[in-house]
C-alpha cells in the first residue's frame, strides 16, 4: 500500500493501524499509545489516492463509507493524524518551502469570490434546511465561535456570553445604524436593536437566512428597528455608526479585501468605529483544505493577521485593538458535534447518511484545526478617528459588568 510510506513518515506518535482493501493491516506510531484507532479502507483506489492527496482523499472516503473507523472514535483517528501534522509542520521541509512559494498564486485561483459569485459560493452551505441548524447550533442559531467565559458552560449560555463581549466592543448608543455584515439567523442584529436601543440592517447571501432572521424580527416586534436584505457588502450604500461582522471574512478572498476594507471605510462615519470577527490562521498564509473546499466552503479561506494588517493600513483604517481567542471554537465545534450525533437520525431524514458522514466529518476536522493546527478566531476593532473610543479598554468591562 503505496499510503503506508507516507503514514510511516507522518506518524510519530499515538497508535494508527491501517488495514488495506486486502486485508492487510500496518501498524504506525507507539504501540498501546493513546489515542489509538484502527481504520479499514474498502477501496483499493485508495492506497494511492491517499498517498498521492490524503488531505482530499481522507474525507471524502470517510463520507463514502470507502474508510471505515473500526476500533476507537473518528475522534481518536483525527487526533493521531492532527498531532504528527503539527508535528511535522515545526520541521524544516524543502517541500514546504515550496508549497509557501505557491501559496499566494494558489490562494488567488481558490478564493475567486467578485460580487454574485459570492453568493453562488455560500448557497450550498448556508441554503440548506434551517431545520439542519437547528439541530445542533443554540436556541439564537449563531453559527459562529461562541465565547466561553468558563470551559464548563453549556453553548447557549456561551453563545449570549459572546453577544455581550461584541456588543462592548462596538459601544453602541439608542439610534445608532448599525450595519452587519453577514448576519446569519439575525441573532447579533437583533440583540444590539433590543439591548443597545440600535437601528440594525444586516446584510447576508442567504436568501434562506434573510427570510428566517426577518420573521423573527417580525415575532419579536422589531420590524421597524431590524431589517434584513439579501446583499453583497460591495453593493451597500449609506452611512452607518457602526459596522460589525461575524464570520462573513472567511468567504470574501485574498484578492477581495482591499475592496471589502475600502467600502466599510466609505460606509463608516467619521466617529465611527468597526469590529470585524473572524476565523483566521495563528501561524501564517496558508491555503484551505482542498476537502473543505469543495464540500464545505467554496471559495472559502481563513486568512493570518499580516494579510489582513496591511490591507486596514492602507485603506486608512486605524486598528484600535485586537483580540486572539484560541480554544473557544475548539469548544464551540464539540458542542455542534455532539448535539448533532445526538440529532444524527433527524439529520440523515432531512438528507441522507453520506451528507451525515460529511457533516460530522467537517465539525470534527474543524476542531482538530482550532485545537492542534494553528488555528484561532481575531476580533478586531477599527476606526477612522483615533479618537472615537475611550483611552482604556475599561469600557468594554463596564458594559459587560452592566449587562
Amino acid at each position: 500500500m503505496l499510503w503506508s510510506y507516507l503514514l510511516r513518515a507522518l506518524v510519530k506518535s499515538g497508535d494508527l493501524s491501517v488495514i488495506d482493501a486486502n486485508g492487510k493491516t500496518y501498524r504506525f506510531g507507539v504501540a498501546g499509545q493513546k489515542p489509538k484507532s484502527v481504520i479499514r479502507l474498502t477501496d483499493k483506489s485508495l492506497h494511492h489516492k491517499l498517498f498521492f492527496n490524503p488531505e482530499f482523499h481522507i474525507g471524502e472516503a470517510y463520507m463514502n463509507g470507502t474508510l471505515l473507523i473500526k476500533e476507537g472514535t473518528l475522534d481518536d483517528f483525527m487526533t493521531v493524524i492532527a498531532i504528527n501534522l503539527a508535528a511535522w509542520e515545526k520541521q524544516p521541509s524543502a517541500l514546504k518551502k515550496i508549497g509557501d512559494a505557491f501559496t499566494p498564486l494558489l490562494q488567488r485561483l481558490q478564493q475567486y469570490n467578485p460580487v454574485g459569485r459570492a453568493a453562488a459560493n455560500v448557497a450550498p452551505h448556508y441554503d440548506i434546511s434551517d431545520k439542519l441548524y437547528e439541530l445542533f447550533l443554540d436556541k439564537e442559531m449563531i453559527y459562529s465561535c461562541a465565547y466561553y467565559t468558563d470551559p464548563a458552560n453549556d453553548l447557549d449560555r456561551a453563545q449570549q456570553d459572546k453577544l455581550r463581549h461584541l456588543a462592548s466592543k462596538l459601544r453602541v448608543e439608542p439610534g445608532m445604524k448599525v450595519l452587519d455584515v453577514g448576519c446569519g439567523w439575525g441573532a447579533l442584529a437583533i440583540y444590539l436593536a433590543k439591548t443597545c436601543g440600535a437601528d440594525v440592517t444586516g446584510v447576508t447571501l442567504s436568501e434562506e437566512q434573510r427570510k428566517w432572521a426577518t420573521a423573527r424580527a417580525e415575532r419579536e416586534g422589531l420590524h421597524d428597528k431590524v431589517r434584513f436584505v439579501l446583499k453583497d457588502i460591495r453593493e451597500v450604500e449609506g452611512g452607518f455608526d457602526r459596522i460589525v461582522s461575524v464570520g462573513m471574512l472567511e468567504h470574501v478572498g485574498v484578492g477581495f479585501y482591499k475592496q471589502v476594507f475600502e467600502k466599510v471605510r466609505d460606509l463608516l462615519n467619521d466617529d465611527g468605529v468597526s469590529l470585524f470577527h473572524f476565523i483566521g490562521s495563528l501561524d501564517g498564509p496558508c491555503t484551505t483544505n482542498p476537502w473543505l473546499r469543495k464540500y464545505i466552503f467554496p471559495g472559502g479561506y481563513s486568512p493570518a493577521l499580516s494579510e489582513i494588517a496591511p490591507v486596514l493600513e492602507k485603506a486608512g483604517l486605524f486598528m484600535t485593538d485586537i483580540e486572539v481567542l484560541r480554544m473557544h471554537y475548539a469548544y464551540t465545534l464539540s458542542a455542534w458535534h455532539d448535539r448533532f450525533q445526538a440529532s444524527r437520525a433527524k439529520a440523515a431524514a432531512l438528507y441522507d447518511e453520506r451528507f451525515c458522514r460529511m457533516w460530522e466529518f467537517y465539525l470534527k476536522m474543524a476542531e482538530m484545526e482550532f485545537l492542534h493546527l494553528g488555528t484561532g478566531v481575531y476580533q478586531i476593532q477599527f476606526t477612522r478617528n483615533l479618537n472615537a473610543l475611550p483611552l482604556t479598554r475599561d469600557y468594554m468591562t463596564d458594559w459587560e459588568r452592566r449587562h
